[in-house]
């Protein structure tokens, strides 16, 4: 016998989906509401196996390294280039929350200090701002 699934509300749970609330938004919902503690991953995990559509946008101009190691996964420059990738490729009402506002500053950041985001995975903090040269196209600078 199969184990009984933990989602509670499917139609709920595809609201959620099209509004783009976070995985961690969802889990801390059903705490809330169901009390049940779930991990964030349960969601990403039923968005697959029902064949939704990914959040992620790959953009190799934005993101353009092969390999970006585990720990480095959710540094802040990294994050803030998803955020501007999936803005500029599903438009502005994909973002979620404080994200126009952020991505909003953070561009403008980016441009006042002539900034690209370089990545060195062999240390610690992984991303870095460096300045922009005349090989730099977009708001990462390419391996």
């Amino acid at each position: 016998m199969a184990p009984k699934s933990k989602i509670k509300d499917e139609a709920e749970l595809l609201r959620w989906f099209d509004a783009g609330k976070p995985y961690t938004w969802m889990a801390a919902q059903y705490l809330l509401k169901y009390n049940e503690e779930v991990s964030p991953s349960l969601f990403a995990s039923y968005r697959s196996r029902k064949g939704l559509p990914t959040r992620l946008v790959k953009d190799p101009d934005l993101v353009p390294w092969d390999k970006i190691q585990e720990r480095h996964w959710w540094k802040a420059p990294l994050t803030m280039l998803r955020i501007e990738a999936r803005r500029r490729h599903k438009g502005e009402a994909a973002l979620t929350g404080d994200e126009p506002e952020r991505n909003a500053r953070w561009l403008k950041w980016m441009e006042e200090n002539r900034a690209v985001v370089y990545y060195d995975p062999d240390t610690e903090e992984g991303f870095h701002y460096v300045e922009r040269n005349e090989h730099d196209t977009d708001l990462a600078r390419k391996p």
